[in-house]
């Protein structure tokens, strides 16, 4: 909470600074002491003239390190002259410059792009030229590359000239007479270095990379491999293309996290704020209706039972707490199957060993709260409802036992299905979320009122 009050405060003082009629100047001075992410908070707040006015005060340059922050670009793209728009996102790196493009109608992104420099132009249009889920859309063009064929001196002052437009340097890249990646310097060894030393002594040439064309989820799982600032993305011929940083890998997996989230609720994307309501409403559903015809088989199901129903009404009290349990189960199985299945380099004999884990895992937990559930449920039917004693706990023993079952089968469940959807290359957390829990709900259901007819009704009156 303090940390909220302390970023509000901020942003209020560069909001109150704006407005003090200081002089351009100074104001441009004052400002360059703060975060971008705090002016751009701050802009937010102010008013569409006073907006502009600043613009002008702080230049493209510094405007372009601001608009990477700002949560709804278009907005203040759309309030700016388009040569001005141009100027600001020329001036972004390429990834940046893209995320803000994808904010506003094809139309404006010709025209800005068109009154842009070849290089940032190229850059750009380089990163749009892949798909979504490919490594090269997320790629940045902000790096800097020497030859391997300089000498100490030669390579620090190509350093100096590539830092004014490129300022991840931290990692120095190295490329062949043939312009192919070859490996890497690490800046602090490049200022330790002695004039006399050879370049190619600091370079570490079995430094990790990625392709183009490769899948986002393949690739990010093999860069978190690495604690590396960045890693280059090559091509096909093995030439740099441009980086993936840190701060990117960041991204995508918050990004990647959102999608898993929106899938598991059977969404085929996350929603935001902008849609319309028949675009939220086609993305689900699809998945609503076909859970509508698996719930209509739930309940057919619960309809073979009706004698059970109408003979043992109490029975209905504790289904719910069956069907609950098996539902969280499956999805705890669920969550933690996907987040295994990441690993592509998982061996069959691996994923045998890890559904015998989790049904043993089903098998303790349903035994221990089938346990509780017993006595609990017992002592409850007995003391509140004044039935027999030996009835009360003969349908305890009934919620019980089809706890434990359910939960196994839950736990199986869970397991197998994403699995399945897996090898069939369909993404498991889009097909396997909504489906396991109706799945589960019809296992509970069968599990339960099947105890119930077995052992309450036939078996029970038989003996009494």
């Amino acid at each position: 909470m303090e940390n909220e009050n302390e970023t509000r405060n901020v942003v209020e003082e560069i909001v109150a600074l704006i407005r003090a009629n200081k002089p351009d100047r100074e104001l441009r001075e004052i400002l360059e002491d703060y975060h971008e992410s705090d002016i751009a908070d701050a802009i937010e707040l102010i008013t569409k003239e006073e907006r502009k006015k600043l613009y002008h005060i702080l230049g493209a340059e510094k405007a372009s390190d601001i608009f990477a922050y700002l949560e709804d670009p278009e907005e203040f793209i759309n309030e700016l002259d388009i040569r001005s728009a141009a100027k600001i996102i020329e001036n972004m790196d390429a990834d940046d410059a893209v995320d803000v493009l994808e904010e506003v109608d094809e139309e404006t992104q010709e025209k800005i792009i068109s009154l842009m420099d070849d290089e940032s132009s190229q850059d750009i249009k380089l990163i749009q030229s892949y798909e979504d889920d490919e490594i090269g859309s997320k790629m940045t063009t902000n790096f800097v590359v020497i030859g391997n064929d300089l000498t100490i001196k030669q390579a620090m002052k190509e350093l100096i000239r590539q830092a004014d437009e490129n300022d991840n340097i931290s990692t120095i890249y190295v490329t062949d007479k043939e312009e192919k990646f070859c490996g890497v310097i690490d800046l602090k060894d490049l200022i330790r270095a002695r004039d006399y030393a050879k370049l190619e002594s600091l370079i570490v040439t079995s430094y990790p990379y990625v392709h183009d064309h490769e899948k986002l989820d393949v690739s990010i799982e093999k860069i978190k491999d690495y604690a590396e600032d960045s890693i280059p993305v090559l091509n096909e011929d093995g030439k740099i293309l441009g980086v993936i940083t840190s701060q990117d890998i960041i991204e995508v997996v918050d990004d990647e996290m959102g999608d898993d989230y929106a899938k598991l609720a059977g969404l085929t994307a996350e929603e935001d704020l902008k849609e319309t309501l028949p675009q939220s409403m086609k993305k689900r559903l699809p998945w609503l209706v076909t859970l509508l015809l698996l719930g209509l088989l739930v309940s057919s199901v619960v309809g073979l039972f009706e004698k059970v129903v109408s003979e043992l009404a109490i029975v209905v009290c504790f289904q719910t707490l069956i069907l609950d349990m098996a539902g969280n189960v499956g999805t705890q199985s669920l969550a933690v199957t996907i987040r295994v299945l990441m690993d592509e380099r998982l061996k069959a004999s691996e994923k045998v060993k890890f559904v015998f884990k989790e049904m043993r895992v089903g098998f303790f937990n349903g035994m221990l709260l089938g346990s509780l559930t017993f006595a609990g449920i017992g002592l409850y039917v007995t003391l509140f409802k004044h039935y027999p004693t030996n009835f009360s706990f003969a349908v305890a023993a009934c919620v019980g036992g089809s706890l434990w079952i359910a939960m196994i089968v839950s736990s199986l469940v869970g397991t197998l299905v994403p699995m399945f959807f897996h090898k069939l290359k369909v993404d498991p957390a889009v097909a396997s979320g909504p489906l396991i829990t109706t799945v589960n709900d019809l296992v509970a259901v069968v599990t339960y009122y099947g105890c119930a007819w077995i052992f309450l009704i036939n078996l029970y009156n038989q003996l009494m």
